[in-house]
């Protein structure tokens, strides 16, 4: 999964950044407003953490922005410590959740995954699909009770599929959602990628759908 980390401070967004890597996910960021609701408005990301204290433009506008144009992904705010009013605002404006600097990074990471799971309509991080289970808070994959030792990259392909389970979900969906903004993407990757989890997992529960995608089925 895909997440931008709007924050002016670099040391603070590399530190999220670093923690939501370690998560599972990809993260892209926006050192002051204007970029971030470009990035926002432009790119298909599964969450966002939105500073509101920020340079060019505040984060309170770039949220109302998004959600006048329609752009419905999770946003998680920062917020200082005193700012209740602000917290007020950044809710009533759309906002999901919301933290108060400064805070623990596991914290943010888990709420980062609750929203993303919220999205998609789970409660629980194991999504359990017959024989195998994802557990998204974990980063860990079972099949008949057994671990399965997957790659970073084979993670989050699996993660997406199993978070959109019984649907299509096309190459372009998923290349959109699995890399970095600034990575050299390539659709013919997620082939070999998908040919390695059919090893690892058997060929049954991984489909193609010629000229639409992949869907993941319970096995």
């Amino acid at each position: 999964m895909r997440v931008l980390v709007v924050e002016d401070h670099p040391a603070l967004a590399r530190q999220v950044m670093d923690a939501l890597s370690e998560a599972g996910f990809v993260a892209d960021r926006a050192a002051d407003g204007e970029e971030g609701h470009f990035l926002g408005d432009t790119e298909p990301y599964d969450a966002v953490v939105l500073d509101l204290g920020l340079p060019v433009l505040d984060g309170l506008t770039v949220l109302k922005r998004w959600r006048a144009a329609g752009r419905d992904m999770p946003v998680l705010i920062l917020t200082a410590r005193d700012g209740w009013n602000e917290k007020v605002a950044g809710l009533n404006a759309g906002a999901d959740d919301y933290l108060t600097k400064p805070f623990v990074m596991a914290e943010l990471v888990a709420r980062v995954q609750a929203l993303v799971r919220r999205a998609h309509g789970r409660s629980r991080p194991e999504i359990t699909l017959g024989r195998l289970v994802v557990d998204t808070a974990a980063q860990r994959v079972l099949l008949d009770g057994a671990a399965v030792k997957l790659t970073g990259l084979e993670y989050r392909l699996l993660a997406y599929l199993a978070l959109h389970a019984g649907q299509v979900v096309s190459k372009t969906e998923l290349t959109e959602h699995l890399y970095a903004q600034d990575f050299d993407r390539d659709s013919n990757t997620l082939e070999v990628v998908v040919g390695r989890l059919r090893r690892k997992l058997g060929e049954g529960l991984i489909e193609t759908l010629r000229g639409q995608g992949y869907r993941l089925v319970g096995g």
